[in-house]
């Protein structure tokens, strides 16, 4: 579709009958946005690019270097043209400029005669704008036929049809970079490293391809590209571009609202799945009804629940937050499952890459959702959410709910710098849940520092941080007296307290790791509202 001005259209006007083009006449497809008269030989500050130059060519008169400088300013600005009106002033073009000129396609035209330009601009300007004026007319009527077939189309495919259609362009469109559709299709398989190769080999040279992120819920989950062979694309190409993209992330929400519903009504199956009641086989033919090239190597369950102190007065979007973590997960190569339990949104992530680096994945996934702010509707951090264990085999994903599940509820127990989303990380917490639940942990814990805890309380010291700092230190003097903000006496002093209390065997191998274990059990009941009660944490701490 013409929807721009060349240099070609303007050499069939009136007042350019008389014109030759000396040079760049391969640059004659060149768009024209706006005609300049010029006389100055400073002008790369002026320009914006696409002006076709008129001039007398006074400003470099009888000298060469000066009119090659103007040429190379025009070329970098990516200009239009230069037309020349040859007289008193302009006797002749230099060889070097023409040489220059048909090297870079630059289009050089002579006027055998003079021209009125002020005439020349008014109608060149006028043809600008009457393609302006048909360019929005013709931007609208694409428009509303694109809104027409939204209503009726249930693939992305006849999107891309239409835009092909219309343009005559290659049209490509990229998802997650790993699935790619390609209108008209093409017989070699298109790579997403081979459209993005053309994409930047091409932007540097010419204006032949044109991209346009797609965006969902404000996060990038689709790229798509019209790439020409046969003209330079033009503003208006830009524009519809734009029009389709914006169409296709309309139609894409529509669709992960429908795949959305569709695994809401699986939720009795899904619940069945997390508790653990089907095969391998089973799991994995369910899943090949829902989608026949789904191919999964395991799973994580991730559960996200309101953080206490916002439960009750803070009401989250289920079903935007259920169609936020498949927009991210999806582009880091996890399936999402999605349901609700016990007001808990529950998610079964499904791995479709190599699970060596699910962990590193799952990060990136939540770092983005964190940054993410939607109309202000990402409320991120009011939830509580904890990652279970990878596991390999499907029918075993109840195990990894089980330890999400167990992660949240240590959430809850352990000071913020200690706090993690991964089950994996917790370590020692974990062991020390376990030694609650089964025996009396905070007899244990005052049977390893109770002479400590006792002396900080009746002489209000602070032995029990300096032991801590001085085990996290690995033994280290200086470095636990830089962490303490002491001089090195004060932390001798405190030492020989603390071999006093707890044996000058305390630093022994076997004794240490026992009272490492116990500090980290002392911070866990600390933190633990609903565990610390007993007498001997309670007067440590105040209560």
């Amino acid at each position: 579709m013409n929807t721009s001005i060349t240099v070609e259209e303007i050499l069939t006007r009136k007042h350019f009958n008389l014109t030759d083009i000396i040079a760049g006449s391969g640059g004659i497809k060149r768009q024209v946005k706006w005609v300049h008269c010029m006389e100055v030989t400073q002008i790369s500050h002026l320009l914006n690019g696409n002006e076709l130059i008129l001039t007398t060519g006074l400003g470099w008169k009888d000298c060469d270097d000066t009119f090659l400088s103007y040429l190379r300013q025009l070329i970098e600005c990516d200009a239009a043209g230069l037309c020349i009106e040859v007289g008193a002033d302009t006797m002749a073009v230099p060889q070097c400029a023409i040489d220059l000129a048909n090297e870079r396609q630059f289009p050089i035209i002579l006027f055998h005669e003079e021209v009125p330009f002020v005439e020349i601009t008014q109608d060149i300007h006028s043809l600008i704008i009457n393609k302006q004026y048909e360019m929005i007319s013709n931007l609208e009527n694409y428009s509303q036929q694109l809104n027409k077939n939204l209503l009726e189309i249930d693939h992305y495919e006849p999107i891309l049809k239409f835009l092909h259609s219309y343009l005559n362009v290659q049209v490509i469109l990229i998802f997650n970079e790993n699935e790619i559709a390609v209108i008209p299709k093409t017989k070699k398989k298109i790579t997403f490293q081979m459209v993005a190769d053309i994409y930047e080999e091409k932007r540097k040279l010419n204006k032949t391809v044109l991209g346009q992120p797609i965006q969902v819920l404000g996060e990038n989950y689709a790229e798509l590209f019209i790439c020409s062979n046969g003209r330079e694309l033009t503003d208006f190409d830009s524009l519809i571009l734009d029009r389709t993209a914006t169409a296709l992330a309309q139609h894409l929400l529509r669709e992960l609202y429908i795949e959305e519903k569709k695994m809401s009504e699986e939720s009795k199956w899904l619940t069945n799945w997390i508790e653990g009641e089907y095969s391998d086989e089973a799991i994995r033919e369910r899943l090949s009804y829902l989608d026949p090239k789904m191919q999964l190597d395991g799973g994580i369950v991730c559960i996200c629940k309101p953080h206490p102190k916002y439960k009750s007065s803070t009401k989250l979007d289920g079903t935007y937050f259920k169609i936020m973590f498949r927009t991210v997960f999806e582009q880091y190569g996890f399936q999402i499952f999605s349901m609700e339990i016990h007001q808990h949104l529950v998610f079964i992530l499904g791995d479709n890459r190599s699970s060596e680096d699910w962990k590193s994945r799952v990060t990136s996934a939540v770092d983005r959702i964190m940054k993410m702010d939607v109309s202000g509707r990402n409320r991120m951090g009011l939830l509580s959410i904890g990652f279970g264990k990878h596991v390999q085999r499907l029918s075993e994903i109840y195990k990894s709910y089980e330890t999400a599940r167990e992660t949240l509820l240590l959430q809850d127990t352990l000071p913020e710098d200690s706090r993690s989303f991964f089950y994996q990380d917790l370590h020692m917490h974990r062991m020390i849940s376990l030694i609650n639940k089964h025996g009396n942990l905070e007899e244990t814990v005052y049977e390893y520092l109770g002479p400590v805890i006792e002396y900080d309380k009746q002489n209000n010291g602070e032995l029990m941080p300096t032991l801590k700092t001085y085990l996290a230190c690995n033994g280290s003097k200086q470095e636990t007296s830089k962490q303490l903000f002491i001089v090195r006496q004060t932390l001798y002093h405190r030492l020989e307290k603390l071999e006093k209390l707890l044996g000058s065997d305390f630093m022994r191998s076997d004794k240490r790791l026992g009272l490492e274990f116990m500090i980290f059990a002392l911070d866990f009941l600390q933190y633990s509202s609903r565990q610390v009660s007993g007498k001997y944490v309670d007067k440590y701490i105040g209560r």
